[in-house]
């Protein structure tokens, strides 16, 4: 079934007019009819079911009926800051890491960052980033659109209040190190919050590496081998879903 987002809350029994963009991907590119049913989650991330009542050349209503929300969510709120990569990647990241889970995603300028967004493109690009985002909460059915974001640097991402930080580093990996991730998400209980912190191409420089120690933050190898920093912060989001998800008991 068709999944949409409101951006308010409402109730069961509700009859809605749909805005245009829903009533032309809904009723003009899928040709929905009178009778036909799509999911509705409202803006306190509840899930109702619409049925199309009454449709016109240019509108659309449909009636609300409240179900039960199923656990899609991860138990913890996890955000992932990226530096800023080459070409498309950024659009696929938040993609993908959006299917994966993601609450937050904070694209940040590095030290060592090849990509550059010049100030006068950041609100166009973080536009079409979180439209991306939408779209992929949507088809991954979702409760949650997790929201796209950017920061000048990385003294700005730590300022984020979570109860956990994380650096992925390839210097651990390098090293052999294989424990550090799994003993701090294990630490983790639902409701807690996590940030992830990832290179861009060119890695995160020494400076970034002792600003992020100095925060707090705990330095974290993701497996024995080197991910790109496109493949990374997925690493992340599904081993979060295996230790705080498919690992406890029902």
């Amino acid at each position: 079934m068709q999944r949409y987002f409101l951006d308010e809350p409402v109730t069961t029994g509700q009859q809605l007019n749909l805005d245009a963009t829903t009533y032309r991907h809904w009723v003009r590119v899928l040709r929905a009819e009178v009778g036909d049913q799509a999911e509705f989650v409202d803006s306190t991330a509840h899930l109702f079911h619409g049925e199309l009542t009454r449709v016109t050349d240019d509108a659309a209503t449909v009636t609300l009926t409240a179900v039960s929300t199923p656990a899609v969510e991860l138990p913890v709120s996890v955000t992932i800051a990226c530096g800023l990569p080459k070409q498309e990647k950024a659009e696929w990241i938040t993609q993908k890491a959006t299917e994966l889970g993601v609450q937050h995603i904070i694209f940040f300028s590095g030290d060592w960052s090849v990509a550059k967004w010049q100030g006068n493109k950041v609100a166009k690009k973080l536009t079409r980033l979180n439209k991306i985002a939408a779209g992929a909460a949507e088809q991954a059915h979702r409760l949650i659109r997790p929201t796209v974001s950017y920061a000048d640097n990385l003294a700005a991402v730590l300022q984020t209040p979570v109860t956990t930080t994380l650096v992925a580093y390839e210097e651990s990996a390098k090293q052999g190190e294989q424990s550090a991730l799994n003993q701090q998400l294990t630490h983790l209980r639902p409701g807690d919050s996590l940030l992830t912190i990832f290179g861009p191409e060119g890695g995160i420089s020494p400076k970034e590496i002792q600003m992020a120690q100095q925060a707090g933050a705990a330095l974290v190898g993701l497996g024995p081998r080197i991910l790109r920093t496109e493949t990374a912060p997925l690493y992340l989001l599904a081993a979060v879903s295996m230790v705080l998800e498919l690992q406890q008991p029902r």
